[in-house]
């Protein structure tokens, strides 16, 4: 008989059941911190399978309920309006429950939401998010309505359609507008209703606005002039406005612009006293213009991380080191991106041709920027412009602690592009020495990485 019980308490089932009563004698505060990490609705399924985690759920400050994370597997490519639609069901069904008032036990202090707009799914959840605002259940809300479309295959009136569900689900419930943070939208097309209105005015509380695909009318100019506004992070993603005119907009510590559609420069900076991070991402299309870096840039003074990726094309051929002197006062970070996925395969085979000017060395002893502690360049393969930039960098940078030396992430064009073109990054022990020997030559010594 002992046998039997010794025999048991050393089985698998055994030691199951002890890892399970150890769980279970950690503290609410430790298990939430684990169920943390997770969606909800990973969350919600573990919680059932004990007793002990049964109500965790409703005491998780922060919920993340994604309505991807409710899509069959495996995942239909595209994903099918049937699919969408029960998913958000489920969406729907997890929202109510999560956000019961008679089983909630403490306030959300954040609530993650991606769903989609479709049918009358947005009329749905509204009053679920607006009752749980207005009886103080939820705190801040971040919103991210999403298209499974592709932009190039939305119509005009597709976007139109979806401004006008957007603007009625706020209309419907304006206490959503009232705790919103973060905002994503994609696809959307405001030309017949005042987004600055609804962005800047209405949503007091927003630090974190995405726009992807989206418009105010084709090739129209989106002015931001917002004083009171509380906006930190500014994204614009193949979005096809002329330009974006920065007015005011005091709190904003990031900007992102990436593939747009004016020939000229796609922003100007007007009152960002708080600017220290800013992307630019573009290729040139037969109808953009070469334009100076020093143009956007005028007036601003506290650029601390710059990344720019312009695909070896129609910027910074030509540093202006005195026009920049300002803008690049406090530049501690830059980037510079050259990845040959992004340029296309339109111009794949003139990639693989082009040549690439000289970089120019026109800077003055007096262009010094000492706060520069970290250059970071991809796409590097030893080709001389390469190395006359770095070395220009560090003649104006003297406090240059580190540079990092990166290659082409691959992917399948990638994979495609280099069998056909011999990678140049340098792998070998002594190709790398030769790099730093060319780097440093008489120069100070920052250290320097290579990955590829």
């Amino acid at each position: 008989m002992e046998a039997n019980d010794n025999d048991f308490s050393d089985s698998p089932r055994s030691q199951q059941l002890d890892g399970e009563d150890r769980l279970s004698m950690l503290t609410d505060d430790i298990l939430l911190s684990i169920l943390g990490r997770v969606s909800s609705l990973i969350a919600t399924r573990t919680s059932v399978l004990s007793t002990r985690w049964r109500h965790l759920p409703w005491l998780l400050p922060e919920l993340s309920i994604n309505v991807e994370d409710f899509l069959s597997a495996p995942r239909a490519d595209p994903i099918e309006e049937n699919d969408m639609e029960q998913a958000m069901a489920s969406l729907t069904k997890a929202t109510r429950s999560l956000l019961n008032k008679q089983q909630r036990e403490s306030t959300i202090s954040s609530l993650h939401l991606n769903l989609y707009s479709i049918n009358t799914f947005l009329c749905e959840v509204g009053p679920l998010i607006g009752d749980a605002i207005d009886s103080g259940l939820l705190k801040d809300l971040d919103l991210s309505v999403l298209d499974e479309t592709d932009a190039l295959a939305r119509t005009e009136e597709d976007m139109l359609q979806r401004a006008q569900e957007i603007d009625s689900f706020f209309s419907a419930y304006p206490s959503v507008l009232h705790c919103l943070t973060k905002l994503f939208l994609k696809n959307v097309g405001f030309d017949k209703l005042d987004m600055h209105h609804v962005l800047f005015d209405c949503c007091k509380q927003l630090q974190h606005l995405s726009l992807f695909h989206c418009d105010t009318g084709s090739y129209s100019l989106f002015k931001i002039d917002a004083p009171d506004s509380k906006l930190c992070v500014l994204e614009i993603e193949k979005c096809r406005f002329v330009r974006i005119d920065l007015v005011c907009l005091p709190k904003l510590e990031k900007f992102l612009c990436e593939t747009w559609v004016s020939e000229y420069a796609p922003v100007t900076f007007g009152f960002v006293p708080s600017l220290g991070d800013l992307e630019l991402s573009c290729g040139s299309n037969c109808d953009q213009r070469e334009f100076k870096l020093s143009e956007p840039l005028y007036g601003v003074t506290s650029i601390h991380t710059l990344t720019l990726d312009f695909q070896g094309e129609n910027l910074w051929l030509q540093p202006e080191m005195e026009e920049l002197h300002t803008a690049f006062s406090k530049l501690r970070k830059l980037s510079v991106w050259e990845h040959v996925c992004d340029v296309g395969e339109g111009r794949l085979a003139s990639y693989l041709t082009r040549s690439t000017p000289w970089w120019e060395r026109h800077l003055d002893n007096s262009s010094e920027n000492k706060l520069l502690k970290e250059l970071e360049f991809a796409g590097f393969k030893s080709l001389e412009h390469q190395f006359t930039f770095i070395r220009s960098m560090m003649e104006r940078c003297p406090n240059l602690q580190k540079i990092v030396l990166m290659g082409d992430e691959q992917c399948s064009s990638c994979d495609a592009l280099m069998s056909s073109r011999p990678s140049k990054f340098p792998n070998r022990k002594e190709e790398q020495e030769m790099v730093v020997k060319r780097i440093r030559d008489g120069m100070f010594s920052p250290e320097i990485f290579f990955y590829e």
